[in-house]
């Protein structure tokens, strides 16, 4: 009898210790000394796997004067990372069969009906041309469309409607053979972010809502967050090259303030959202378009999305790596027999967010900051840190 009460006593204490190594950080603690010593203000880190997440840490500071500690429900300006989201909202109505990936922008922007491009260009001549074909819905999400980066009307990103906006990008001269180049280029998200309005018939943000964000449960991703939502904001830093220390700054691409429903949507990066919402969408994509039992997107339309739409227009490590529709890739191959994600995918944010899903190791990465200037000086290293402590903990 002595021994089994000894035996009860006992099986408590190993359960109690099982679950406290479970509870410790894993991730947090290799941030740590990027916060220590002023690199870092705070990150809220997350791993998931398709039905789950595996860890969710804070570290460091939401406010680093006010010695505010960073919280794992703290919002954050995702700025591009926007950009998946906006072009996994218009594959649903390529799945529809409402358009093509391939068909011109202007059957059914007419705005962009005969847009010229340019030949020659200097400091008192411009020769335009006319492009070998009209830009397509396809090169607009790959940004290989030649269209402008931004509208010199675009004072912030939120000064114009997707309506307006459109019609600048459209009045402005293509700037090199659609299809021929890649180039970086929020007017192309924007542009496909008024295709989804005019195709659909319902606003952009509504879709978006009614699609994607309000469906997937992602209760915290919006253009205009509320004052509670606001409160929740991580504040923006970058590193004063002087002295080395983080100088807080405010979000000087958006108009204040964030909450004023004056201020326009932005599909190519005018998102806020948190690192637990994020994941929502990142599983649901490594899940192949699917989530809880729910299809948002085809598989088909996860594959064109994650697979490397720019050939050799734009090569990372060894030609296998470039940019797909919305998303960053790592695999030149689009097999429409294989899996619906081929290799590592994902997009980065202005203030240096990070999401990453990794098909292999079966895992969402999520990276949240407000940081200005990365990825120069300790940006990648810090990122860099969270993806080896992650992989190491949980890619088993």
């Amino acid at each position: 009898m002595r021994s089994l009460m000894r035996l009860f006593l006992v099986v408590p204490l190993v359960v109690s210790s099982l679950t406290a190594r479970a509870d410790e950080p894993r991730l947090a603690p290799v941030l740590r000394p990027f916060v220590d010593r002023g690199a870092l203000a705070g990150a809220v880190v997350l791993v998931a796997t398709p039905d789950r997440v595996l860890d969710l840490e804070a570290v460091g500071y939401a406010d680093v004067a006010g010695k505010v500690p960073m919280k794992t429900d703290a919002l954050f300006w995702i700025a591009s990372m926007s950009k998946p989201m906006t072009a996994t909202a218009l594959m649903m109505l390529v799945d529809q069969g409402k358009i093509e990936l391939d068909d011109p922008v202007e059957k059914y922007l007419p705005e962009f009906h005969g847009q010229m491009m340019v030949a020659e260009k200097s400091a008192d001549r411009l020769v335009l041309k006319k492009p070998r074909h009209p830009i397509t819905v396809r090169e607009i999400l790959s940004h290989t469309s030649g269209l402008v980066g931004r509208s010199p009307l675009e004072h912030t990103l939120d000064s114009l409607s997707l309506r307006e906006g459109i019609i600048t990008y459209a009045l402005s001269p293509l700037q090199f053979e659609p299809g021929g180049r890649y180039e970086y280029c929020n007017a192309g998200i924007n542009t496909a972010g008024r295709l989804i309005e005019v195709v659909s018939g319902v606003p952009y943000e509504d879709f978006m809502q009614e699609r994607l964000f309000g469906p997937l449960g992602m209760k915290d991703t919006t253009f205009w967050p509320s004052e509670s939502q606001v409160e929740r904001l991580a504040k923006s830093y970058k590193p004063d090259q002087t002295d080395k220390k983080l100088v807080e700054l405010k979000i000087d691409q958006l108009a204040y303030p964030l909450s004023n429903r004056k201020r326009h949507p932005y599909p190519a990066g005018g998102l806020f959202s948190t690192a637990a919402d994020v994941a929502l969408f990142c599983r649901m994509i490594l899940e192949g378009g699917t989530h809880e039992g729910r299809r948002y997107v085809s598989e088909a339309a996860v594959r064109a999305m994650t697979s490397t739409q720019t050939g050799e227009l734009l090569n990372k490590g060894k030609g296998e790596g470039g940019y797909g529709l919305g998303w960053s890739t790592s695999r030149m191959s689009r097999d429409p027999s294989g899996p619906a994600i081929l290799g590592t995918c994902g997009h980065g944010g202005a203030y240096a967010t990070h999401m990453e899903i990794d098909p292999q190791r079966g895992l969402v990465l999520v990276y949240m900051v407000q940081h200005a200037g990365y990825p120069g000086g300790d940006g990648g290293a810090i990122l860099g840190a969270f993806h080896r402590a992650a992989h190491k903990a949980f890619a088993h």
